[in-house]
């Protein structure tokens, strides 16, 4: 109990000798001891789709600094560990774990890693100022309660290890960490995060007989408004969407041999396997069998390039 009430004093201390500014000039500054990660629209090129210009998580230590003179673009922060200190033109407030930063964009701020704490970690996100985010500029510069900074980690994490990897499963990750952003969105906007989460369960269970009219009632919203927002978000009717999913996880499956097509066909929900024989050829330009042995050769022939 001391010690919490030690840390408080100090962090008061800090505070007390802080003002808010009303002059600002753009700097960053990063310790050696900093470790950040960035996704850009290069290598999670989902992104773009939910108008995120950039992204990334960041572990920082022994000095860090944020000053920006009003971006073209939203920031938001959520913190895990430690801690900063938010600078605006009306206060100076402390940044604590569990929390989220609303900066919206034009409006100039800085913020830096707490030196009672010397240590912050955080996520932060840079939003397009588009309709879709229009409550980052409803809500204004706030420090909010956000109790989800656990899962937003981890969902970047596993998007930064999908660089390269699968188009279907980042396009899913992303739509998670929208849909823990749509809290303070409008109501027009819930049904976009209920649409975003229908997929994500779509996706982990592939072998239900999903039909457009039961998804769009699952999302409690017509099915002409259903098709409008899947369009919107990834640029597929709900139908094409479902039959994206269930190619590019047939495609996954096909990897593992003691897995047959009948198997996958029956994994998929596709009860006649012939059925599923002509979607995929129709999706990929070949069958199963010819998609498994392609795979084989170019992974022997990657064996043998590294081999030389």
């Amino acid at each position: 109990m001391n010690m919490c009430k030690n840390r408080e004093n100090l962090c008061k201390s800090v505070i007390e000798k802080m003002t808010p500014k009303s002059k600002w000039v753009d700097k960053v500054f990063l310790s050696e001891s900093c470790k950040e990660r960035f996704l850009t629209h290069s290598n999670i090129p989902e992104l773009a789709q939910d108008d995120i210009f950039m992204a990334g998580m960041a572990d920082l230590r022994d000095g860090y600094q944020v000053e920006r003179d009003g971006i073209n673009v939203h920031t938001i922060l959520f913190t895990l560990e430690g801690g900063g200190i938010l600078t605006t033109c009306a206060c100076v407030e402390l940044i604590e774990p569990y929390t989220m930063v609303i900066l919206p964009a034009h409006s100039p701020y800085r913020f830096e890693i707490n030196p009672v704490d010397n240590q912050w970690k955080m996520v932060w996100f840079l939003p397009n100022p588009t309709p879709r985010w229009q409550f980052v500029e409803n809500i204004g510069q706030k420090i909010l309660p956000f109790n989800h900074s656990e899962q937003i980690w981890s969902l970047m994490n596993l998007i930064h290890y999908e660089i390269g990897g699968r188009p279907s499963f980042r396009r899913l990750l992303v739509s998670e960490v929208c849909r823990l952003l749509t809290g303070f969105e409008t109501k027009s906007s819930r049904s976009v995060a209920r649409v975003q989460a229908l997929f994500n369960n779509v996706e982990s269970q592939l072998h239900l007989a999903w039909t457009v009219k039961a998804m769009a009632q699952n999302c409690y919203i017509s099915e002409e408004q259903f098709n409008r927002i899947s369009k919107s978000l990834f640029g597929l009717s709900p139908r094409a969407k479902l039959i994206q999913l269930r190619m590019d996880k047939a495609a996954d499956l096909l990897n593992y041999n003691d897995w047959t097509v009948t198997m996958i066909a029956h994994r998929l929900g596709y009860k006649d396997p012939y059925n599923f024989t002509h979607r995929f050829g129709k999706y990929f330009g070949c069958s199963p069998s010819c998609f498994r042995k392609n795979m084989k050769l170019l992974q022997a022939e990657g064996l043998a390039v590294q081999q030389i």
